[in-house]
């Protein structure tokens, strides 16, 4: 008697599964089967090819397939359409203040929507199918909508502060900033087939009033989603809270009720041993942007804590952070970086061994999007959030312990196939809703104009003829 088989949309066969699920399985002639915008089941091929009728399949015997990366600290406009064009030597607060914040005022509602789809599209090609947004964001509609049109997962927020009196496009008072953070959350509490929410995101570091903090909190609560905020990259923060409050930044946003499990503190470098104790207490996330930390000189390897984090069960995730500041979106050379920094820096191997390297990058970061029960892992019921790797390139060869080759070996060029929601948005390497040729032409254009916009000077080293 046959077993008459069971309808699908795709199944993916014959790769090498890394799946990141609870016993962490490599699976090697692997297979997945997928319907809608959900996993049904994993396995060996031989099994699900038994079970199952694809509409398409994929044959991944030369691929290993893993979950989507997981980007949990992006600035998708005001820096990607200036990408290299702040200088490399300028100490944190002129990077801000005297560079970025005049980018970001300069942009207008079409930049946005360009810069938006540009960072997508380098996201989507390196392996990264959903990001936690930065909060920079003026005209958030226009986001969307690029977002909505390529096929990326996204948590997206305004750019909301009430201290700073400049840039004048983005000063507000109290409750201007809190209007703004509930429109926002009124407006983009679904978008996408849920693909795209917005979540009450504040700039942190030392911009935002107790008052607001407490509202993005509030929020945050009533629409049930996580309140996202920089925090401690530098000595500026823990200085000037210790001048306003008399205690150091975790430990004040503790006393106001906002540190909870719905909270992702972004940087956290400048921190101590009580604040930490209190992140693992309240159960908050910690996002660790190395490629920024190295350029932008904040002291991570020598006074950063992230091992020790880690050590504490602290929820740890990786971000990319902004186009002036890592200038990549490549969450595999993150991951790399996450992996090697504290080795050398501990002088110590066995620190943050790739495996948890990895883990970081997927599951960690589906944690802190409080998303774990919808993506980082190749699971049945989980969304089909997918990445095929060409194993046939020269980096993953000969291949040996497949974690190992995905850390210290390869990085998003290997990227060939993308999967969102069940939807195959990038394929043979190559952006399958979108015309990359005329948003890169798009980009060079408005970039451009910003830069004249600003009146800022072009300080480059060497002379160009």
């Amino acid at each position: 008697m046959t077993t008459e088989l069971r309808h699908i949309d795709l199944l993916i066969a014959h790769g090498l599964l890394v799946t990141m699920d609870s016993e962490r399985r490599i699976i090697t002639d692997g297979a997945l089967a997928i319907t809608g915008d959900r996993i049904l089941d994993v396995g060996k091929t031989h099994e699900l090819q038994t079970r199952y009728e694809p509409r398409r399949t994929i044959d991944a015997s030369d691929k290993v397939v893993m979950p989507g990366l997981i980007n949990c600290h992006v600035h998708c406009t005001g820096e990607p359409l200036t990408k290299g064009f702040v200088p490399d030597d300028t100490p944190f607060e002129e990077n801000v203040f005297k560079w970025l914040c005049p980018i970001y005022a300069a942009h207008e509602p079409d930049d946005e929507y360009v810069s938006a789809m540009l960072i997508a599209i380098e996201m989507l090609k390196t392996g990264t199918t959903c990001f936690l947004e930065a909060g920079t964001v003026r005209f958030v509609d226009h986001v969307v909508r690029a977002l909505t049109e390529i096929g990326i997962r996204a948590r997206i927020g305004r750019w909301v502060w009430d201290i700073p009196p400049e840039p004048r496009v983005y000063r507000q008072t109290t409750d201007e900033a809190i209007r703004h953070l509930e429109d926002t959350l009124q407006r983009f509490r679904r978008q996408a087939n849920g693909r795209i929410q917005a979540w009450s995101m504040i700039i942190g570091h030392t911009t935002c009033s107790d008052a607001l903090m407490r509202a993005a909190k509030r929020l945050a609560d009533e629409y049930e989603v996580g309140l996202n905020m920089h925090m401690s990259p530098a000595a500026m923060d823990p200085e000037g809270f210790l001048k306003r409050t008399g205690h150091r930044p975790i430990e004040h946003l503790a006393s106001l009720g906002v540190l909870d499990r719905n909270v992702v503190l972004v940087h956290m470098v400048h921190v101590d041993e009580n604040e930490l104790r209190l992140v693992k207490q309240k159960e908050a996330h910690i996002v660790h942007c190395p490629t920024t930390a190295l350029k932008v000189a904040y002291g991570v390897t020598q006074i950063g804590k992230f091992p020790e984090m880690l050590a504490l069960g602290i929820n740890v995730a990786l971000g990319c952070d902004g186009s002036n500041a890592a200038n990549s979106m490549d969450m595999l050379r993150a991951t790399y970086l996450a992996a090697g920094l504290f080795k050398d820096a501990r002088r110590d191997p066995t620190v943050i061994p790739a495996e948890t390297a990895l883990e970081m990058a997927t599951v960690n970061g589906a944690r802190a999007m409080l998303l774990e029960n919808e993506i980082g892992s190749l699971e049945a019921g989980k969304k089909a959030d997918v990445v095929l790797l060409d194993r046939s390139r020269p980096e993953w060869v000969p291949l040996h312990n497949v974690v190992n080759s995905l850390v210290y070996s390869t990085d998003g060029r290997s990227v060939d196939t993308v999967i969102v929601d069940g939807d195959i948005v990038v394929e043979n390497g190559r952006c399958t809703r979108v015309d990359e040729q005329d948003i890169y032409q798009r980009a060079q254009r408005a970039g451009q104009a910003i830069v004249a916009r600003t009146g800022l000077p072009r300080k480059m080293k060497w002379p160009v003829i």
